[in-house]
């Protein structure tokens, strides 16, 4: 089965510490991960974060108005994004969890994270215990890049040579356009899940959380502003768009035209511990043969210029009448969820 999802796709979905030994042992061997599968109930677990030294372990894409970092033993996963004049990630890359990148659940299968009873979960990055993901191909160019790695068990850490990851990257003026990609060639048929699509973890200065949640979506209608708090919370995100900004209203925001729903929190912690982080959400179960990928649109700005932006990317689509493919079948992106 393959389920392809391109950029015009908008269906509904669901879904301090104190004293220098202790923030040393923290920091070192364990802290608080700002990520668990949106219907698991899981409310505080542990990652490990990975070693920082390598820097030729990162890999920039740089069009002169926008830069943006893949970690190559962490699946070619998103880590950082910047105005190209800027130093400051608007990104948290503080485990192999906290990236911009895939993730997908299945059932308990007897695994452990941190101690805690798990479920299939392949992901883009790597393990909770800091084992990175094994990188199969890479071709890049200054504003391009294509990857694929092998999926990881984020509880055992293992590869999962049935399930491929892939993306391509584009930069275009302020835009990084992504487009995930995800094949399973296991024999296993999982129950529906809520799925991250994708996985996103931005600074913790980025602290209000900005999306439209109307019934007028792509109408200029006022946008919502809040601050999640610990642990998860759901929202409507009517205009498949979710954005993090700090106290001068600027960030970073993420347009999924597959997504309706979101789930997000806020976690306040010292240093890079803290991250803000939502996922949108699509509900699929995953079984033998299936493909599934989507796009992603990342920006950065003020609300109005990323709102502006990711309008723009939605008129376009919409005005070009795109269609989508799914399951061999041509479907009318408006008989879908594009709305206007």
């Amino acid at each position: 089965m393959k389920i392809s999802i391109p950029a015009d796709f908008g269906r509904s979905t669901r879904k301090a510490t104190s004293g220098r030994f202790t923030f040393l042992l923290l920091t070192v061997l364990s802290c608080i991960l700002c990520a668990h599968s949106p219907s698991s109930g899981a409310s505080e677990l542990l990652a490990v974060p990975f070693n920082r030294g390598d820097t030729n372990d990162w890999l920039y894409l740089d069009n002169g108005q926008i830069r943006l970092g893949v970690k190559k033993t962490s699946g070619c996963a998103i880590g950082y994004f910047s105005a190209a004049t800027s130093a400051t990630n608007l990104l948290n890359n503080f485990d192999r969890g906290r990236f911009v990148q895939q993730s997908y659940y299945g059932d308990p299968d007897g695994s452990f994270w941190a101690g805690k009873p798990w479920r299939w979960n392949p992901v883009q990055g790597g393990g909770w215990q800091g084992g990175g993901a094994k990188l199969l191909e890479l071709t890049h160019d200054h504003g391009r890049l294509y990857a694929k790695t092998l999926g990881v068990h984020w509880a055992s850490g293992k590869s999962l040579p049935e399930v491929i990851m892939e993306e391509w990257i584009t930069l275009n003026g302020r835009i990084a356009k992504v487009r995930f990609r995800m094949s399973y060639a296991g024999t296993n048929t999982f129950r529906p899940a809520n799925q991250e699509i994708p996985a996103f973890f931005a600074d913790a200065s980025l602290h209000t959380l900005i999306l439209y949640d109307g019934q007028k979506p792509w109408t200029g209608d006022p946008v919502c502003r809040v601050q999640p708090g610990w642990p998860n919370e759901n929202r409507q995100m009517t205009e498949n768009w979710a954005a993090y900004v700090d106290d001068q209203d600027f960030g970073v925001g993420a347009y999924v035209p597959a997504a309706r729903l979101l789930t997000c929190y806020r976690y306040k912690g010292e240093g890079a511990i803290g991250c803000s982080y939502f996922a949108p959400l699509a509900n699929f179960a995953i079984r033998p043969a299936f493909i599934f990928q989507y796009e992603v649109y990342l920006t950065i700005g003020k609300t109005r210029e990323i709102r502006d932006a990711f309008y723009r990317i939605h008129n376009e689509a919409w005005n070009s009448k795109t269609r989508v493919r799914a399951d061999s079948n041509q479907t009318d992106g408006s008989k879908m969820g594009l709305t206007r």
